[in-house]
């Protein structure tokens, strides 16, 4: 068998007949033929002893040497050969290549001589810029086009990059002024310099999507003007068509839902001040309820704005652009197992939250112990609660942990109101307890921050070995203008200054042996000053 393409040769039909039959049954094989860059048509094989490689090789070379015999694009004429199972294309009469039934998608209701047709305009279009490529004019005047579109692309990047020195400031000045005027107050909240550097930072996106834009048409210019590059030009540029327009269509496409989205957005924004109005003039007192009370205000109202913000999800999901494509699915799947694997220590932290809320142990201005810290409750949130201590440091508690610790609230006595404060001293048993139960209590109506109701009281704790424990308990006055170490301290230097005067020492004595005589208080001397007779003596 020569070489060359079998169908340009004068074969019998036999032989093309049991060829076809045999390589029917063969692994088929496709190769692009490819003239000026340009894909003419996709050959396939094995046929007639021919690989698909071996056809492209020879009708490229049929092809070049007739494009190399005349300076003229060549006549190209479409004849059935086979009594019309295939079709041979020619050039001035020379056999080129044939299309052959392997060549063709007869499900998709193409046959030779269509697919012949459609291989010819291709061809005459790549045989035309094949000939150009062999003429220096159109070379030159190419390069010249070429070199002019790269000067004017680099001058416009030139000024670009002047604008961006010298105007984006005051671009930017014009924009922050004009838009802290339109907007009033609503946008004191934020800093001229933090409104100035987006300004800025948005002017310099939108100069580099302008300089990414004007880079594209000056590639795709350049690339077109020579018939060797054209294809890449042109794919390119349908690509950029063909994806804009498709985006287009999907935006159009998306109008409807995006319109449902938002009414849903709208309704819900409208539940969600309606329910803040409510709550807000429950908290007020201005509206009783028996089931909400003012503490439970706002962990009440971020329920229910989480339901309503969860509902307007569901509902307006189905409705998102691309709600339905695999990726938006795998894109929630990810997200859910991310809460599923992550969520669950937070869930418990709001949990609790909403616990402590609810179960009102305590609220803000109290002044609690909760383990081992100490201070007064500035904020009970959904997840952690804070507490500013005495020396004005703040602690930040997770709320699981909270739930989780003894909580004593020292702002909730029997009766009245205030802060309960309580010390402890431990004096020795040669001290009569009467006397240091008055002087305890001296102490505490010198300090002017403690109230008169609830009484202040003294409890003997503990009889230790060598002294006696001393508790003093009082009330701090409601609103009092002083915290309650700032009281304690307050108290304690007025338990010393008590005790000085009378010539108590506050001391825990201790000894090795007994002493010659037996400590103990006589009588007579049960009620020193400023010990008074109490009903305690009877």
């Amino acid at each position: 068998m020569p070489h060359g393409d079998a169908y340009g040769m004068e074969e019998t039909s036999h032989a093309l007949a049991a060829d076809a039959v045999a390589s029917s049954q063969e692994m088929r094989q496709s190769m692009p033929l490819l003239i000026s860059n340009r894909k003419i048509i996709v050959l396939k094989g094995p046929i007639v002893g021919l690989s698909a490689t071996e056809r492209v090789a020879n009708s490229t070379k049929r092809i070049e040497d007739v494009l190399r015999a005349t300076k003229k694009v060549p006549q190209i004429a479409i004849e059935d050969i086979e009594d019309g199972r295939a079709t041979r294309i020619t050039l001035d009469g020379k056999p080129a290549f044939v299309v052959t039934p392997i060549d063709i998608d007869p499900q998709a209701g193409e046959t030779t001589q269509i697919v012949a047709r459609e291989t010819a305009k291709r061809l005459h279009d790549a045989m035309a810029e094949w000939q150009e490529q062999r003429t220096m004019r159109y070379i030159g005047m190419a390069i010249l086009r070429s070199v002019a579109a790269t000067l004017i692309f680099a001058a416009i990047l030139w000024l670009l990059a002047r604008a961006n020195r010298y105007g984006m400031h005051k671009l930017a000045m014009a924009g922050q002024t004009q838009l802290q005027k339109t907007a009033g107050g609503r946008l004191d909240w934020l800093d001229r310099g933090f409104i100035h550097v987006s300004i800025m930072r948005l002017l310099r996106l939108l100069g580099w999507m302008l300089v990414v834009i004007l880079g594209i048409a000056w590639l795709i210019f350049v690339l077109e003007q020579f018939p060797y590059t054209r294809p890449w030009g042109e794919g390119f540029e349908d690509s950029l068509v063909q994806l804009l327009a498709d985006s287009a269509r999907q935006g159009v496409a998306a109008v409807p839902g995006l319109v449902l989205v938002a009414i849903i957005a709208v309704i819900a924004r409208m539940i969600m001040r309606i329910v803040s109005e409510f709550f807000r003039r429950v908290g007020a007192g201005k509206i009783e309820v028996t089931w909400l009370s003012t503490d439970t205000v706002r962990p009440t109202q971020r329920i229910v704005n989480f339901i309503v913000v969860a509902f307007a999800l569901v509902m307006a999901y189905p409705y998102l652009p691309g709600a339905g494509t695999e990726a938006f699915k795998g894109l929630s799947v990810l997200i859910g197992l991310m809460i599923s694997l992550g969520g669950a220590s937070i869930i418990g932290q709001a949990l609790s939250g909403l616990i402590l809320m609810y179960i009102k142990a305590f609220k803000t201005g109290d002044y609690v112990r909760i383990g081992e810290a100490e201070g007064v409750i500035t904020d009970v949130g959904m997840f952690t609660t804070r507490m500013r201590t005495g020396t004005e440091q703040e602690i930040i508690l997770p709320n699981k942990s909270v739930m989780e610790s003894t909580t004593v609230n020292y702002s909730r006595p029997s009766s009245g109101s205030g802060c309960i404060i309580d010390t402890t001293v431990t004096i020795g048993y040669t001290t009569p307890w009467r006397q240091v139960e008055a002087m305890l209590l001296e102490a505490v109506k010198r300090t002017p921050y403690f109230a008169d109701q609830p009484q202040p009281f003294v409890r003997q704790t503990a009889l230790s070995d060598f002294y006696v424990e001393y508790k003093l308990v009082a009330c701090l006055k409601p609103h009092a203008d002083m915290t309650r170490s700032g009281a304690l301290t307050a108290l304690h230097g007025h338990i010393q200054d008590v005790f000085n005067t009378y010539g108590v020492q506050i001391m825990s004595p201790h000894y090795e042996s007994d002493p010659p005589e037996p400590q103990v208080i006589k009588e007579g001397d049960w009620r020193p000053h400023p010990a008074k007779p109490s009903a305690q003596d009877s």
